[in-house]
């Protein structure tokens, strides 16, 4: 990577360093998708479509460790619509709702995924009681008459 950030700089010696910027794997997508919340799924090369209305986007893949400040985007926008109502901005309302719904259900999700973590499961793997259990018995040979 330093190869290539020293080629450019070669390159174009009269570009602005931000231009050559820092090379990472795939021409920087990696350092592009990663936003506050968690990370964005969308494909390599594409644009937005939400205009960074991340909370809205159904590829935002959310951190566990982001939880604490999803709760809190969430209860903003509850005082936010509170807010919205009060004044009378019905245009602001219908937006605030549909970000709460999908703040929401991002939470229920990551819910969802930390109590699938944190729970055992069953494999299947026999023990080893099982397994012996199984053995067959040395047939004994018939007493005499």
């Amino acid at each position: 990577m330093a190869g290539t950030v020293g080629w450019l700089r070669r390159r174009c010696p009269g570009s602005p360093a931000s231009v050559a910027g820092t090379a990472t794997r795939n021409g920087g997508h990696f350092e592009r998708r990663k936003l506050a919340l968690g990370d964005c799924g969308r494909a390599y090369g594409t644009d937005c479509a939400h205009e960074h209305a991340c909370v809205r986007c159904p590829v935002l893949i959310v951190h566990a460790t982001e939880r604490p400040w999803l709760v809190e985007i969430r209860d903003n926008l509850l005082a936010r619509i509170l807010e919205a109502e009060r004044e009378g901005w019905l245009g602001e309302i219908e937006g605030l709702q549909s970000s709460l719904t999908h703040a929401e259900e991002k939470l229920a999700q990551l819910d969802a995924q930390i109590s699938r973590q944190q729970e055992s499961v069953d494999l299947g793997i026999p023990t080893f009681r099982e397994i012996v259990a199984r053995t067959t018995a040395a047939a004994t040979p018939p007493e005499p008459l």
